[in-house]
């Protein structure tokens, strides 16, 4: 990507500006249906409706009250005659209505107000709302106030007020979430990257919307849906990706370097995250109705767009920029003292892992507690109620449906169609209308009209609410009657059109709960290789689903706090919940993906599930929170919005947000991992293997080069070792190896007898300067010695920063501190008083005098019972790894000087222990002798006969 930056930048920002550009020719081609199933009984009793009696009328209803006189005034009558007859044939295609003729229909019960009913002209419903847009001022008259219900002016309304409250909330978002990147990034260069890619997210999928436009049906809340997912996605995604890039050049690498690591480790994150989000999203696309479709549309486009360009224009950008991403720091308070070594995630992490059960028991209890609502669930479809109070478009509404309720969308459409093409017959049709009118909650029965094969009324329901219990009766009642012999009844309108819309959804709802926990089990085990973990990533995303529906069906439905939201209770929005569904579970599966990725890496490495935990816990606990603040600025915006379709979606997303990222991710799953112990990360054997084929791990192999310049780590302050100690005294050089025994082994006096070879561990013995006994805690305070030695890595800054462990206070002043080391058998001391024949005198010990850590006595044992090589670690000693002096080399370093390369040692065979010390310049008293050496006896495969070095 670095190689190609400049080709892959230039490519983006073009195909960008273009689909941006030609995107916007989208918001003409947008439709405000798409609520029905087109296969419906409802849906093809109004197309039987329209192929035999023509368009059906009521796209625009013009109530008109006198401000004085009565509405058969014939003054005021010609006047609102002349202004019907002006509209323009290319936007009204009929008119009817009380004028002329006063026609009682039309007219009010209590006579002081009438209708005119006005035929829109256009194929669909976007081409209807283009021609009521052209004539919606052309209806006022002198003498009277005129007001406009119907569908078009109430799908007007709403698409007025979300284009502009999707704008206003991106103007309250975008600062705020570019403030909070500078709190996370302190440079105003970095913190502007994930804005910038969210910004061409919504572009690019203006212009995909449009593409789509041209060839299927899309409803204009898609806009609205990708501008949200695709600026709040991106943001994330840019977060992942500039902090992973920023701490690969702090480690030292180049940018083209940090540019290669950051999309193979953040950028596989990036696109695990956005396939079970696009997979959740295009499970929208089973349902039959349109405007789900429309939703995966936008969805899709936008998710998709987001990950493409976190992983092309992104990293382009960055390697372009190079160490330039920090420029124009901000700084801000306090910043510099902010924790940064995840020690508060750690210590929460060790409160939940000593007593799961107090914390997993209530928060499951609150959960369920929070989800118990969703047994009272009620679904309908947007109606006026969606618009604030006091909207012209939805007291038209209210209006029309007090005073003239045969002509509100609330009546239930009843169609009886003849057989082959003929009408039924005429006393057929009068008493099938008679028995329809005896059906419970049915108020009155009117002609809606006849013609060619197909007769059809309007059946009035005593109750005032469409998707109420008394008119989903009344239209089962209807449709459980038996229509006149070899004639056909079909059942359509509001009711029935939302009862068949449910029906749909259930029907294809296990598919998509189907695909989403299957591509999630599947994803996650080929990412994990456990069969618990993705068991346990399901259920905790469906817990906080559940917990989230019930509070928005506690508020929305139920009416708690609805005047503090400024809302109507209403039912919930079939398709709009399951749009959440779909959102939510792919946000939870992917911060739970991000939390147990590091978990699982730490546990490859040997951890325990209480090390795994802790580690993946303050490794990810703070990007976590990040990422899930940024998108709750977002989408929360929304909630500011006065529709309430786009107040549901901003309040469920705070919600869901909320719960997922702090009490489900960072509290029960601890303690649910806690409790299932190891077996939260098994797996049989065959699929442990496929797993590992499939190579979906993201893994971490690759060294980080020392840091230098600006990025250099400080040299470790070791406890006991001050940097004037460490110069004025040279440090002894010992080691301790496996040497391997061959016949062509250097003999004793070579220059390099004795010495280890490079980068074989030196595992039994101990190091100068560490107790006898290891830390509580260490991995030989615990008996599980079969398990490799957990490398614990530096959570925030690199190993190489890290105090060396196990050294003890600053020595005395005036003296070295010593490391006693008993020999075995009779041999030479370096530092004790020489007695006759160069033996110790009475009564001295036989010790190394080092200048390490405060005297430390090791308990002496012959050597037959010291371990061979090979062998296990001696339980009171640390293993190799656990501690080393500064001067020491760590695993995967550079040898010293002195030591042989790597692959350089003869062949092996039967492998013996060697100590080999060299003796400080100054000191204690020096013999001035050679370099002592004990040879511990070999492994049962040596040859007796073999001579001792």
């Amino acid at each position: 990507m670095a190689r190609f930056r400049w080709p892959v930048l230039a490519t983006a920002v073009v195909a960008v500006v273009a689909a941006g550009v030609w995107g916007l020719g989208v918001f003409g081609q947008l439709s405000e249906g798409g609520y029905t199933d087109p296969g419906s009984e409802s849906s093809r009793a109004a197309e039987a409706v329209r192929s035999e009696l023509g368009a059906p009328g009521g796209d625009l209803i013009a109530i008109y009250r006198p401000t004085t006189g009565t509405i058969d005034d014939a003054a005021l009558g010609a006047r609102i005659e002349a202004r019907l007859r002006e509209l323009p044939s290319s936007t009204v295609s009929g008119v009817t209505g009380y004028w002329p003729g006063n026609v009682a229909q039309f007219a009010a019960a209590d006579g002081l107000s009438a209708v005119a009913v006005v035929t829109l002209a256009g194929a669909d419903d976007g081409a209807k709302l283009e021609s009521y847009r052209k004539i919606s001022d052309d209806f006022a008259v002198p003498g009277a106030s005129v007001r406009l219900a119907g569908a078009a002016p109430l799908n007007d309304a709403s698409a007025t007020r979300s284009t502009d409250d999707l704008a206003f909330a991106e103007m309250i978002s975008l600062p705020i979430v570019l403030v909070l990147l500078l709190f996370l990034f302190g440079s105003l260069v970095a913190a502007s990257l994930p804005v910038l890619v969210g910004g061409c997210a919504v572009l690019g999928s203006l212009g995909v919307l449009h593409a789509v436009a041209n060839t299927h049906e899309v409803n204009s809340f898609a806009v609205n849906v990708a501008s949200l997912l695709g600026l709040g996605m991106a943001i994330d995604y840019g977060l992942f990706m500039v902090g992973r890039f920023r701490e690969e050049q702090a480690a030292g690498r180049t940018p083209a370097e940090a540019v290669r690591r950051t999309v193979a480790t953040a950028g596989r994150t990036v696109v695990f995250s956005a396939s079970l989000l696009m997979i959740a999203l295009g499970g929208l696309l089973l349902f039959p109705q349109g405007f789900l479709k429309s939703l995966a549309y936008g969805g899709l486009a936008a998710v998709g767009l987001a990950a493409l360009l976190s992983l092309t224009l992104l990293p382009a950008l960055l390697a372009v920029l190079g160490p330039r991403v920090d420029k124009l720091p901000v700084r801000l308070p306090r910043r510099s003292r902010a924790p940064r070594d995840g020690t508060g995630w750690a210590r929460l992490a060790g409160i939940v892992l000593k007593h799961p059960v107090l914390f997993a028991v209530p928060i499951l209890a609150g959960l369920l507690v929070l989800a118990a609502p969703i047994a009272g669930v009620r679904f309908g479809e947007n109606d006026e109620r969606v618009l604030p109070a006091g909207e012209p478009a939805r007291t038209a509404v209210e209006t029309l449906k007090a005073d003239f309720p045969a002509l509100s969308s609330a009546g239930v459409l009843v169609v009886l169609r003849g057989p082959h093409g003929a009408p039924p017959a005429e006393n057929a049709v009068t008493a099938f209308a008679e028995r329809i009118a005896k059906v419970p909650g049915v108020a009155a029965v009117t002609p809606a009209g006849s013609g060619g094969a197909v007769v059809s009324w309007t059946a009035t329901l005593t109750g005032k609410d469409p998707f109420g219990t008394p008119a989903r009766d009344a239209v089962q009642g209807i449709r459980d009657l038996l229509p006149p012999l070899d004639a056909e009844m079909l059942v359509g309108g509001t009711t029935a059109r939302n009862m068949d819309s449910l029906r749909a959804t259930a029907d294809r709802l296990p598919l998509m709960i189907g695909l989403l926990t299957g591509a999630t089990l599947i994803l996650m085990f080929l990412a994990f290789g456990s069969i618990l973990l993705p068991v346990k990533a399901v259920v905790m995303s469906a817990l906080s689903l559940t917990a989230t529906f019930g509070v928005l069906v506690w508020i929305f439905q139920d009416g708690h706090g609805a005047d503090l939201l400024r809302i109507t209770p209403m039912p919930l929005e079939s398709g709009i919940v399951v749009l959440m569904a779909a959102v939510v579970f792919g946000l939870s599966t992917d911060y739970e993906v991000f939390l147990l990725s590091r978990m699982v890496e730490a546990r490859t490495k040997g951890a325990s599930t209480t090390e795994a935990v802790t580690t993946g816990l303050a490794r990810t606990g703070r990007v976590i929170s990040a990422a899930a603040l940024l998108l709750i600025v977002v989408t929360g915006a929304f909630a500011l919005s006065s529709v309430t379709t786009m107040r549901f979606i901003g309040v469920g997303m705070i919600i869901a947000l909320l719960l997922d990222a702090t009490v489900v991710r960072m509290l029960l799953v601890p303690a649910v991992l806690k409790l299932l112990g190891n077996a939260a990360w098994w797996a049989p054997g065959p699929l442990k293997r496929l797993q590992q084929r499939a190579g979906l791990t993201e893994t971490d192999d690759d060294p980080a080069p020392a840091p230098t310049g600006r990025h250099a780590a400080p040299a470790p302050a070791s406890p006991g070792l001050t940097p004037e100690f460490l110069q004025a005294t040279p440090p002894p050089a010992i080691s301790v190896a496996f040497q391997p025994a061959t016949t062509d082994r250097p003999t004793s006096g070579s220059p390099t007898a004795g010495l280890p070879a490079a980068g074989l561990p030196a595992a039994g013995l101990p190091m100068a300067g560490l107790s006898d006994r290891p830390a509580a805690g260490s991995a030989l305070d615990r008996p599980a010695l079969d398990r490799p030695a957990f490398d614990r890595p530096a959570l925030d800054r690199p190993a190489f920063d890290r105090p060396t462990a196990g050294l003890s206070d600053r020595p005395p002043a005036g003296r070295h501190p010593m490391l006693e080391l008993p020999s075995a058998g009779p041999g030479p001391s370096l530092a004790s008083p020489a007695g006759p024949g160069g033996s110790p005198a009475a009564g001295h010990r036989r010790m190394l005098e080092l200048p390490s850590g405060p005297a430390r006595a090791l308990p002496s044992a012959p050597m037959r019972e010291l371990p061979v090589a090979g062998s296990a670690p001696l339980p009171s000693m640390p293993v190799a790894g656990s501690a080393s002096l500064p001067e020491m080399p760590v695993a995967g370093s550079a040898p010293m000087p002195q030591l042989p390369f790597a692959g350089s040692a003869p062949r092996p065979g039967p492998a013996q222990v060697v100590l080999g010390h060299q003796a400080p310049p100054e000191g204690p008293r020096q013999l001035g002798a050679a370099p002592a050496r004990w040879a511990l006896p070999a492994g049962p495969n040596r040859d007796p006969d073999e001579p001792t070095p």
